[in-house]
């Protein structure tokens, strides 16, 4: 049951056209596949091709790179969509999030020579961020890429690298200014996951989302060429990585709100059909009170992620409303779940349940893309 007699106003009967579109490319391409891939840990490579082929991976990038020249309102919807079919195994979103990256900072000739794969799903990527020591605070990354000659090597190790092990793709997050204090001296570098030195390691096993390949990744004097630095300057990575951060955290938050709503249609169904001492258990007051409130929370989630998106097409989403919309969005994402789950009783502790399913794959959302907790300092910086 979606949000009945509600419409977000950024739609229009071209988005209506895309979503009818999106929503039966993933009943029919993306679901029946969904339980292969929790259990094999990674998704197929033809997905990702598929996916590539409907348009869902860039539709916001010009067609000149492989795009199909939409706005993030197309985006919008592929991450709505699948977050409400709880097909959640295939992390398109990394390839959008790269994507982007090289679109703002790249050279012409990065854009040309990785965009259209990219877009087309032939290319699947990564981003190698996080480190052992160093998660949010990206300012204290030791991974090293130093200059010699017309290469860079580089020299380090990452982990909780998503598609980690399907990517052919990585971009790297390193120093290339040892001297340089805080966020400076900080570079991004595209690298061809074929490049001798660079070494992946195993699948990790996680709480939740077993169907996103997630790894650890090691760079052992891996050298890559000038070219692989993006935008061809040193010292730009903090910016360019700043840049994009809030679209990555509307995404983030765009799939929070797509998966409450489907916890609330899940359990509004299930409490119907559900009986308890002779009567459906939605007849019983407290159940109504409960769904109620959760329903207010539902609604209240989508117009306020309603206005990230709007602001996101408009051209005005900043680092503030996105970090709200973030931890607001990803916390209320986690409560409205447990609530749902504990309608279902005992089934919904099991996971062939896919409330169950929501519940330890929702959990990651207040950690990724920045813990919600420096969200609230990036927030409160602004006040």
């Amino acid at each position: 049951m979606r949000l009945e007699n509600y419409r977000s106003p950024w739609m229009d009967a071209d988005l209506d056209a895309f979503r009818d579109s999106v929503r039966r490319f993933i009943r029919e391409q993306l679901l029946p596949h969904e339980d292969k891939w929790r259990e094999q840990h990674r998704s197929d490579r033809e997905a990702w091709r598929a996916c590539g082929e409907m348009g869902m991976i860039l539709p916001d990038m010009p067609s000149e790179y492989g795009g199909v020249d939409g706005s993030p309102a197309y985006y919008a919807v592929v991450m709505e969509e699948l977050n409400y079919a709880g097909s959640v195994s295939i992390a398109l979103g990394i390839n959008h999030i790269v994507g982007h990256y090289i679109l703002a900072s790249g050279t012409e000739e990065q854009k040309r020579q990785w965009l259209p794969g990219i877009a087309s799903g032939e290319i699947i990527t990564s981003i190698a961020m996080t480190e052992p020591g160093t998660g949010s605070d990206l300012q204290g990354v030791r991974t090293r890429a130093v200059k010699k000659g017309d290469k860079y090597v580089i020299s380090g190790s990452k982990t909780f690298i998503s598609n980690g092990q399907n990517s052919d793709m990585v971009v790297v997050i390193a120093k290339t200014d040892t001297e340089a204090k805080g966020s400076k001296g900080i570079s991004l570098f595209i690298v061809d996951t074929r490049t001798p030195g660079f070494i992946r390691g195993q699948c990790l096993d996680k709480v939740g989302l077993p169907g996103q390949d997630t790894s650890e990744m090691f760079f052992d004097e891996c050298e890559v060429p000038a070219s692989s630095l993006l935008g061809g300057v040193e010292g730009k990575g903090f910016y360019q990585l700043m840049q994009q951060l809030p679209y990555e955290r509307a995404e983030i938050a765009i799939a929070a709100a797509a998966a409450m709503e489907r916890a609330f249609a899940l359990t509004v169904d299930y409490t119907r059909e559900r009986k308890a001492f002779g009567k459906s258990i939605l007849e019983f007051q407290n159940t109504r009170f409960q769904l109620a409130e959760i329903k207010a929370i539902v609604m209240a989630s989508r117009t306020f992620c309603d206005l990230i998106v709007q602001r996101w097409v408009d051209g005005t989403l900043d680092t503030t409303m996105a970090s709200m919309g973030k931890f607001w969005l990803t916390d209320r994402q986690c409560e409205v779940v447990d609530r749902c789950l504990q309608f279902f009783g005992g089934f919904g502790y099991m996971n062939e349940y896919p409330i169950a399913r929501m519940f330890s794959d929702s959990r990651v959302a207040r950690i990724y893309g920045g813990a919600n907790e420096i969200q609230r300092e990036l927030v409160g910086r602004s006040l």
